[in-house]
């Protein structure tokens, strides 16, 4: 918990700010002489006004008579007018002129929300343009209800900041601070948040402070020092955060987070490659991100931080009196990478550092992650540490996100690879674990839809994209003698597209009901809710076998998920490990079976609800027993 003190109201310090007068305009120019603000009101040719020098690099000046819906450009030097850096609309691209939005405007219907915690926290990620056919903020209000109705408490956007083009998962953004037009812009993000927010849900918001797309940043136009040669990333020269002149660099983009917390009622942000943001000051960008943020927040408003991290690394979301960055959560993926290893049998890249057996899935389970300093095999050195005085909501896990189904080469779901048994073997594991769970938009009802990588660049950029994806996979065995799909063509953008008509097809409608019991389950059994470490408890039974007890104040709410993840034929011993042995005076009772006809399953007899398991166990293909302790 983040105590604070009661917070001045924001304001936005850089864009253009509107008033009752007209409108004050503020841009960080370091390099410049003269910066000058074109306005272009209603289609007129356009008025220049020039700004006045401020101390630490910034140009600013108020001109009377410029109302919301203006559209202006910056000059800077007497070079090409370019778009606001702090623009907080692109009406017609990331290249052409900015325009004026009072944030004042849009009628609020949410006072009374104040946001969720992270142990209440179930995550759905979805990419706007491809969650529904018409691919908008307002689709997606249509489909809040099913969510609701679903059991997650909070959807995630992929990146909304603009980008070139009409189509992008938006990791190529480049006007931050600006929603993208083609999914409906400010005023459209802004009615799917108050809508999410009368229904109770959540709404988080996946950022990226480790790099902007090639096409369309004008940053270093106005200064150098937005980039830095001290440090490179994946992406070229890192954004300056620790050398000279980073502070206004710094100012930037706490600005921008304080901007979704504050005008769009975000409720917090992912953040992208954190392994990324590369920063050797004192306070390192993120915890002191993080401090700003919550600041500027009233003490009962909740604001969650969740990073991307390839790293394990538990400072992250330790407290900074620990020395830690005060995030709130991180990105495990070891979780994911065991049990594709263990379902799929993916053996490239980094998967080589996962064997997928059941003991080292359970150790994964209890520590939230499974390197904790061992040696990678594939990065060639020591990875993670150990994170033992961590809470386990602080792990966000899943067996499904954009990154694991997109960059494959066909983007194909795990859904797509593994037996329907095994999937809801690997649903019910994700469900009921300590970790925070995330799923993948259409992962509820095992969506037919594949999400493959795609762009709209230019089409210079766009083929250095396209050869670039098909040279990645050249070196992967599951791919070899297969044409890649070229992101830059309209049709991998429209394959991605989500088919909500098929949740109610035979082959859909029992794992929605799954992922609807589960959820339902995990809301409301006390050994769902109590996830501190001291009443989890995992084994492994042998190389296939997996057991996960949960516990809570009560025996009798005792809790075991027996998984087995092979399809040979094996007897499981309920007296082979204490994981598995009832409490004392208790025995087992079958509270879900994964071969349950309602949940799409029936190639074994499902057993009976109720029914006595307490001696022995006998699968022939992936399956999952829920059992609760009942006195005897």
């Amino acid at each position: 918990m983040h105590k604070r003190t009661p917070a001045a109201p924001w304001r936005m310090p850089i864009g253009a700010q509107p008033d009752a007068d007209g409108t004050c305009f503020c841009v960080w120019a370091a390099d410049a002489q003269c910066v000058a603000v074109l306005c272009y009101p209603d289609n007129h040719p356009p008025a220049t006004y020039d700004l006045a020098a401020e101390s630490g690099g910034y140009f600013s000046g108020h001109i009377a008579g410029i109302k919301p819906g203006t559209q202006y450009m910056y000059r800077v030097d007497g070079n090409d007018p370019r778009p606001d850096p702090a623009s907080r609309w692109q009406p017609e691209s990331v290249h052409r002129a900015s325009c004026v939005v009072d944030p004042a405007a849009f009628a609020w219907t949410d006072a009374s929300w104040r946001g969720i915690t992270q142990e209440d926290l179930v995550v759905y990620e979805l990419h706007v343009g491809t969650a529904t056919p018409s691919g908008t903020f307002d689709a997606l209000i249509e489909h809040l209800d099913d969510l609701k109705a679903l059991g997650v408490t909070a959807i995630e956007l992929m990146p909304v900041a603009d980008f070139p083009g009409d189509r992008n998962w938006g990791y190529d953004g480049v006007c931050l601070f600006a929603p993208a037009r083609c999914y409906g812009g400010p005023e459209g993000l802004r009615r799917l948040v108050d809508a999410a927010h009368a229904r109770g849900l959540a709404v988080l918001l996946d950022v990226v402070y480790n790099h902007l797309g090639p096409d369309g940043n004008y940053l270093r136009q106005f200064s150098q020092a937005y980039f830095t040669d001290r440090h490179k990333t994946p992406w070229g020269d890192a954004l300056n955060f620790d050398g000279p002149d980073s502070r206004p660099v710094r100012e930037f983009f706490i600005a921008n987070a304080c901007y979704w917390a504050h005008e769009y009622h975000i409720d917090g942000l992912r953040l992208d490659a954190t392994h990324a943001i590369l920063d050797d000051s004192p306070t390192h960008i993120l915890a002191e991100l993080a401090a700003r943020v919550r600041a500027t927040l009233p003490p009962e408003r909740r604001f969650l931080l969740i990073a991307e991290n390839e790293r394990n690394d538990p400072q992250l979301v330790r407290q900074a009196a620990a020395g830690g960055y005060g995030l709130d959560g991180v990105w495990a993926d070891d979780f994911h990478h065991q049990v594709r290893v263990a379902l799929a049998g993916d053996e490239d890249g980094y998967y080589i550092d996962y064997s997928g057996s059941a003991t080292d899935l359970a150790t994964t389970i209890r520590q939230g992650w499974f390197y904790t300093g061992q040696l990678s095999a594939y990065l060639k050195h020591p990875r993670g540490a150990p994170a033992d005085d961590v809470a386990l909501p602080a792990f966000v896990q899943c067996i499904q996100n954009h990154d694991q189904v997109g960059n494959r080469a066909f983007g194909d779901r795990l859904n797509h690879q593994i037996s329907p048994a095994a999937y809801r073997a690997a649903s019910i594991l994700l469900l009921l674990t300590p970790a925070t769970p995330l799923l993948f938009m259409g992962q509820e009802w095992a969506a037919s839809t594949s999400f493959l990588y795609f762009t709209d660049h230019n089409p210079e950029l766009g083929k250095l994209v396209t050869e670039g994806r098909r040279s990645e996979f050249a070196s992967f065995a599951a791919f070899a003698g297969e044409e890649i799909p070229d992101p830059q063509a309209l049709g991998a953008f429209q394959r991605s597209k989500l088919r909500w008509e098929e949740r109610d097809q035979p082959a859909h409608a029992g794992v929605l009901n799954l992922y609807r019991t589960l959820l339902g389950l995990r809301q409301k059994h006390p050994a769902l809710r109590e996830r501190r470490r001291e009443y989890i408890a995992t084994a492994g039974l042998g190389e296939r076998a997996l057991a996960l007890r949960r516990s809570a104040a009560q025996a009798a709410e005792t809790l075991l998920i027996l998984a087995y993840l092979d399809n040979d034929a094996a007897q499981i011993d309920f007296q082979s490990s204490p994981v598995t042995v009832a409490p004392a005076g208790h025995q087992w009772i079958v509270l879900l079976d994964s071969e349950a006809v309602e949940f799409g399953g029936g190639q074994a007899a499902a057993l009976r609800l109720g029914a006595s398991v307490n001696a022995t166990f006998e699968c022939e293909a992936p399956r999952v027993l829920v059992l609760q302790a009942l006195p005897m």
